[in-house]
């Protein structure tokens, strides 16, 4: 051991990190003061519930209509008690069943005919 090392102090360090620590907290509570969230009055909450209650009369229709999902595959939207007959119907002959729910695949998979592009407004 080197007899003439001498240690510095650190305190000054746990002064400056505490100070810093107070900062912050500060700084936190004065923002926190500062800005004033809106509260949720009954204009706003009037206007979610409409919202809400379209999104589920959207939902409701969806699921109780038919509709094209995707015209160009031929992709329909069947509600659930006529998708239901239709599976009733086709567990009759179950070979068949699946030799069309394979084509349907297919078919739905299979990449979209090529549409010519539409010219160039600058051609």
């Amino acid at each position: 051991m080197n007899p003439e090392t001498t240690e510095k102090p650190v305190w000054h360090f746990g002064v400056i990190f505490v100070a810093a620590c107070f900062l912050f907290v500060a700084l936190v509570v004065a923002v926190k003061l500062s800005v004033q969230v809106p509260a949720i009055d009954a204009d706003r909450a009037a206007v979610r519930s409409k919202a809400l209650a379209e999104i589920r009369a959207a939902e409701a229709t969806a699921l109780t209509t038919a509709g094209w999902v995707d015209q160009d595959r031929g992709i329909v939207r069947l509600p659930v008690e006529t998708a239901l007959q239709l599976s009733e119907k086709a567990a009759q002959n179950p070979a068949a069943a699946r030799a069309d729910l394979i084509a349907r695949a297919a078919k739905a998979a299979a990449p979209l005919p090529k549409t010519a592009p539409k010219p160039s407004a600058f051609e």
